[in-house]
């Protein structure tokens, strides 16, 4: 009589007792059979039913008796567990026929024979660790995630580049926004910013135009580096996750809609200016909450002409600010995307959002492009406000004033004490201010600078005090920002709207540099220091107490 055994896999030497049990004489169906891909020997399939599904079980046959598919059964079971470097011993129960299905399972410490049940089989809990469809979902997470960086190309950087001369490694892991890089951490043995430039160097032999080494604060170190300064370590991104794609053809048409928008919201800010030479039924309509029929705008087309200096102030102002990023970015050779106008109808806009479309080589070179585009409209706006201030202050130019509510003056604390020392206690304690349209200009202008260059998120100010200071200061300006933000107590009205935009559009802090460990220097810290302070300045309004004592407007107190 032959005996049937099971197939047994084993990467270890273990000693088991197969016990086996006397059943009838059966003859197995014939059905077409094919080589089991453990045992390499013949395998036979059954359908079994279970309630609203089938299942198709496959069962390993081993014959001693040159094909006779007849005699005892005998099994022994233990738990599959499988793993990438070895195999736990394996059996399955395979020798009931399919009349009677035969379902035992022992462990190495039970003696008792295995007991036959007439119950239907059931599915063996053996099996792989996750299902067909949780396999293709990491699949297509692969396929639309980041491109990770190739193992085989870490292990001839760890070989070519690293060493006990300049960087030891001791330990490995996952770097970048979603773990799609490889950050080297170890021992510096060299001056780093030599070390870094052979690094660089020898990554463009190694493997060509394929990836980008950054140079960065070890996280979570527990000490500073024996030479100074905090310790290094060194990530690897491939170019195609760590530097920004190109601009597309819907950012371009967004950017010119933009743009119109934002002509249109300057036009309207030089018509608002006129607001005592308006129709009354338009000041009605803009001013009162409770006016509800709309007047003829047909009215307004006559200020049009008179609106556009004040307009062409605003858009030379945001244009100045934008070529002062781009002519500190050239020679650094960094790639900065179109701007992205902001139209507002208060200040005319709110500025533009400029990306950098390249990797930054250090945090100099942030603190530069950022600081250039603010201090080229803060000139231009500077000098305007001057110069509107002087012929404010000249009667000869009495008919190319505007009259402004003197309440307005309140809104800067910078601001508004140049313009009392400017233009004397007389003109500024009254209902209105005859003003000229230039210094509307500069006044708007240096309030969108400074509020560009508030310390938070990617704002100019943002960039400049987190490439000065680091990415922990700039977490610790940014909460206080939005704190006095939200208070109210920078920018007054326009102090909600523009926290709500860098909210939405600009929260998010810069990427860090190639080099994102070499300090920029004092006098970079110092200047950004003294523009965050003008900016506090600049956004502070001026608080009744102070306003009745200088007279700036006409206080009234209940």
């Amino acid at each position: 009589m032959g005996t049937l055994t099971t197939c047994t896999l084993s990467t270890l030497d273990f000693n088991f007792t197969v016990k086996s049990r006397q059943i009838p004489n059966f003859r197995l169906p014939k059905k077409p059979k094919s080589s089991c891909f453990l045992c390499r020997r013949s395998i036979q399939s059954e359908r079994v039913w279970f309630p609203r599904r089938s299942f198709r079980r496959l069962r390993c046959y081993s014959s001693s008796d040159n094909g006779n598919n007849e005699g005892e059964s005998s099994s022994s079971g233990s738990s599959n567990k499988s793993t990438t470097d070895s195999a736990t011993t394996t059996t399955r129960t395979t020798a009931s026929p399919p009349e009677v299905a035969e379902d035992t399972r022992t462990n190495d410490y039970d003696s008792d024979p295995p007991s036959v049940s007439s119950r239907p089989p059931t599915i063996s809990p053996l099996g792989p660790a996750y299902n067909n469809f949780q396999v293709d979902s990491f699949k297509l997470m692969e396929l639309l995630g980041p491109e990770k960086v190739d193992p085989a190309d870490v292990k001839l950087i760890k070989e070519k580049l690293f060493g006990y001369s300049t960087f030891w490694v001791t330990k490995e892991e996952p770097f970048g926004d979603l773990g799609e890089g490889i950050l080297f951490l170890g021992n510096l043995r060299g001056k780093r910013e030599e070390v870094f430039a052979k690094f660089q160097s020898l990554l463009a032999e190694v493997t060509g135009n394929k990836y980008n080494l950054f140079m960065v604060e070890e996280p979570n170190a527990e000490d500073l580096d024996p030479r100074g300064g905090p310790r290094v370590s060194f990530g690897l991104l491939r170019k195609e996750v760590s530097e920004p794609g190109p601009t597309t053809l819907w950012q371009y048409v967004i950017a010119f809609l933009l743009f119109l928008l934002t002509i249109g919201s300057s036009v309207e800010l030089g018509i608002a200016s006129q607001i005592n030479r308006l129709p009354p039924e338009v000041v009605k309509y803009f001013t009162d909450p409770n006016a509800i029929d709309p007047p003829d705008m047909e009215l307004l087309f006559p200020f049009v002409d008179s609106a556009l200096p004040l307009a062409y102030g605003v858009l030379g102002v945001l244009l100045f600010h934008e070529v002062g990023h781009f002519l500190a970015a050239f020679p650094k050779k960094v790639k900065l995307s179109i701007p992205f106008f902001i139209p507002n109808i208060t200040l005319g806009s709110f500025g533009a959002i400029t990306q950098f479309k390249s990797v930054l080589p250090d945090r100099s070179t942030k603190v530069d492009i950022s600081l250039a585009g603010p201090f080229a409209s803060a000139a231009l706006s500077l000098s305007m406000f001057a110069v509107g201030l002087l012929l404010s202050s000249n009667p000869n130019a009495t008919g190319d004033l505007v009259q402004v509510p003197s309440m307005l003056f309140q809104g800067s604390l910078l601001l508004g004490l140049i313009s009392r020392a400017t233009l004397g206690y007389a003109s500024m304690h009254a209902a209105t201010v005859p003003i000229h349209p230039l210094m509307i200009a500069g006044w708007c202008g240096l309030t969108t600078t400074a509020f560009n260059m508030l310390p938070v998120g990617c704002l100019d100010g943002g960039r400049a005090v987190q490439g000065a200071f680091g990415k922990n200061a700039l977490i610790a300006f940014g909460l206080t920002t939005y704190t006095l933000l939200g208070l109210g107590v920078l920018g007054g009205p326009l102090s909600l709207p523009w926290g709500l935009y860098v909210l939405i559009c600009q929260r998010t802090p810069e990427k860090p540099c190639l080099n994102d460990v070499t300090e920029v220097g004092t006098w970079r810290k110092t200047i950004v220091t003294v523009a965050v302070f003008l900016v506090v300045l600049t956004l502070l309004p001026v608080w009744d107490e102070l306003a009745e004592e200088l007279g700036i407007g006409l206080v009234t107190t209940f």
